[in-house]
């Protein structure tokens, strides 16, 4: 599949892009909003467009077969540039893949987003735009997964993960390397469509626990 990465300069998008890159089943196009991004990107095997989420974006979809929502305005943003990112970006994003007939869509979200009350009260705000993004896209015909992580860290790739419907403990964190191996997985795993589940670091390797979730 020809797929979009929406956010791919990003922390988790740039490692996203590198597996896309080398990846022999799939075409990665990384969407950034800066010229001098391009030439990073390029390196790691994409194909690039420049666009921004707050724009008009539409054509980055042209060819495009699935779409990878990894942009975020960040958890430490105010109200305003999280509405605008967060749900704003990502419904435009939902409907533009409609609009262009693309089937799969794969989310990254958060974890607490069905649930703002669950996470800390100073990400709340950011929870609830990502919980409403989730729910357009759960309401939409696209063939959707939404991966939500819990806190992400830097770390080396574990290659190991808790996947489930709700994880109740919270008290482990996530990779951004292994969030960036399941959101890529998920393109070729059938059991993901039409999902929504919670990820942390884990005991499980990453297909099984997604051939199971």
């Amino acid at each position: 599949m020809k797929v979009l990465v929406i956010g791919a300069n990003g922390k988790t998008g740039r490692q996203l892009v590198g597996l896309l890159g080398e990846s022999a089943s799939h075409r990665v196009r990384a969407m950034v909003r800066d010229e001098e991004q391009v030439p990073a990107l390029q390196d790691q095997g994409a194909e690039v467009v420049v666009a921004d989420l707050e724009q008009d974006f539409s054509h980055a979809f042209d060819g495009i077969e699935a779409v990878i929502f990894a942009a975020g305005s960040g958890a430490h943003t105010g109200p305003e540039k999280t509405e605008s990112v967060d749900y704003q970006g990502a419904v435009r994003s939902v409907e533009e893949a409609e609009k262009h007939g693309v089937d799969r869509y794969i989310m990254l979200s958060s974890i607490a987003a069905d649930d703002p009350d669950r996470g800390p009260s100073a990400i709340r705000h950011y929870l609830r735009a990502k919980g409403k993004a989730d729910e357009r896209l759960q309401h939409s015909r696209l063939n959707y997964t939404v991966v939500r992580p819990g806190g992400l860290s830097n770390d080396p790739p574990q290659g190991k993960i808790e996947a489930a419907e709700r994880i109740t403990d919270l008290s482990r964190r996530i990779s951004r390397a292994d969030v960036a191996a399941v959101l890529a997985a998920c393109l070729d795993i059938e059991n993901t469509s039409r999902r929504t589940f919670e990820i942390l670091a884990g005991e499980t390797p990453i297909e099984e626990a997604l051939q199971t979730v």
